[in-house]
C-alpha cells in the first residue's frame, strides 16, 4: 500500500507543473479594433486576442471597455471568457 501511495504522490509531483502553463489570465482594457472575418480582437493594449467560431460579438466595438479571461496557446492569446465592463 505504502508503494502505491508513493508512486502516486512521484506522478502526481511530476505533472503538477503542467498546471501552471495552462492558466487562465486576465485583462482588463478599452477595445481598439475588431475583425469579424479573423476572429481577432485588439486591445489599446497593443495585444491580439484570438476568439472562438460561436463567439457572439453582439455589442463589441470600439471604444468598448472589456474584461477578457484568456489563455495563452502556442504563443497566441486565446480568448476563454469576455465580459462588458460597464
Amino acid at each position: 500500500m505504502r508503494i502505491l501511495i508513493a508512486a502516486l504522490l512521484a506522478t502526481a509531483s511530476v505533472f503538477s507543473p503542467l498546471n501552471s502553463w495552462a492558466q487562465s489570465v486576465d485583462v482588463e482594457a478599452t477595445i481598439k479594433a475588431v475583425d469579424v472575418d479573423s476572429l481577432s480582437l485588439t486591445l489599446d493594449d497593443g495585444k491580439v486576442y484570438k476568439l472562438p467560431e460561436e463567439f457572439n460579438f453582439e455589442g463589441l466595438n470600439a471604444g468598448v471597455k472589456v474584461l477578457v479571461f484568456y489563455t495563452v496557446v502556442d504563443g497566441s492569446r486565446v480568448v476563454d471568457d469576455l465580459e462588458i465592463v460597464r
